[in-house]
């Protein structure tokens, strides 16, 4: 029995007194369990909403937050995918890891390999660039020329003089920090890949877990025919505009060649701006190249869109054109290139889980 507390703590009527004589006459410990709480009640309805408010608000400022390094986690990933068929083949001859570190350092052999080829022509070239641009702000300012008409319109010089090469350099050593993150979590991500993928799987329910891995492998597959075709196709471009630049003795054709080469990598946006670009450069040479080198961008988007792409990269992801255009401006909008890049295969994604799921259930009912 339990002992009492207080004086006049039994008297009848008494609150706690009541209390304390009904916790005496308890045969357990620490006497029974009352009724469960009835989570219908007004009360306890208030209470789980506000905690899931707060729960939501500190989800979405823990992600702003963490912002910049889940995009590194997400390119990384990215990344993963595209190399995980190349590093699933050779896995069946070597350890996972082993064939996860081969894959990416030859990626990296590769292109450390094309910069150190590349690095001495683009360094005269950069310099020839640099010696001449006297003669390009020239041309800026008269007004008689293409090119002034164009600063005119566009404030070209303007936007060249707003350029400080202190914060060009901050922004180079930002990226190569960002890239050489990238490079480690991908080779993180390449190396236990397969373990991710049971993981992400085993978060459907069992009953659906058959349909989930059919889509979810789907959709590995169009990220990763994205990726490497997109790669492919951007070094052809690359190679094309090199050609056709060094034939028509279009100055710094290597620098306008890796340029073009880079930006074809953003879809649409990136290979008109790089078209634009060096059609500006052209024109320096002489207004027929430069209407020629017009011609050879236009000719150039029409072969990619319709021959390159569909034979390269194939049906995998295939997507609607005004689909592709909604994508990259909204993924530009919402993380800049790294958006833009990326918006492709996750529209296509989107379409395929949307076609798979939600349209074939509507089409049940």
């Amino acid at each position: 029995m339990h002992a009492t507390s207080g004086r006049g703590a039994h008297r009848a009527g008494h609150p706690v007194g009541e209390a304390e004589g009904a916790a005496a006459r308890q045969e357990e410990p620490l006497g029974r369990p009352g009724k469960p709480l009835d989570r219908r009640a007004p009360f306890f309805t208030g209470l789980l909403a506000a905690a899931g408010v707060v729960v939501t608000v500190a989800v979405v400022e823990l992600l702003l937050a963490a912002s910049d390094v889940l995009l590194l986690i997400g390119i990384a990933f990215f990344l993963a995918v595209g190399l995980e068929p190349v590093t699933a083949r050779l896995a069946r001859r070597v350890p996972r890891a082993l064939a996860a570190v081969v894959v990416v350092v030859a990626g990296l052999a590769v292109l450390g390999g094309s910069i150190a080829a590349a690095a001495v022509p683009l360094a005269d070239q950069a310099a020839q660039l640099r010696n001449g641009a006297p003669r390009f702000v020239a041309l800026l300012r008269d007004h008689g020329t293409l090119l002034g008409r164009a600063d005119e319109l566009f404030g070209l010089e303007a936007a060249a003089r707003s350029v400080q090469l202190s914060e060009v350099a901050k922004s180079v050593a930002a990226l190569l920090g960002d890239a050489a993150i990238v490079v480690v979590l991908a080779t993180y991500f390449v190396a236990d890949f397969p373990r991710i993928r049971t993981a992400l799987y085993r978060l459907a329910p069992r009953s659906r877990r058959p349909r989930v891995i059919l889509i979810g492998d789907a959709v590995f597959r169009k990220v990763g025919a994205y990726l490497v075709g997109n790669v492919v196709v951007s070094l052809i471009a690359g190679a094309a505009t090199l050609g056709w630049l060094w034939a028509f003795g279009v100055p710094y054709a290597l620098v306008l060649a890796v340029l073009v080469a880079v930006l074809d990598l953003v879809p649409v946006a990136g290979s008109v701006a790089a078209g634009a670009g060096t059609t500006l450069v052209a024109l320096t040479v002489s207004v027929p190249v430069g209407l020629a080198t017009l011609g050879f961008f236009v000719a150039y988007r029409v072969i990619e869109d319709y021959v390159l792409l569909p034979k390269i990269v194939g049906r995998a992801v295939r997507i609607p054109a005004l689909v592709t255009v909604v994508a990259v401006l909204l993924g530009f909008e919402l993380l800049g290139v790294v958006g833009a890049f990326v918006a492709v295969p996750v529209a296509a994604a989107m379409l395929l889980v949307v076609r798979e799921v939600a349209v074939h259930r509507l089409d049940r009912t």
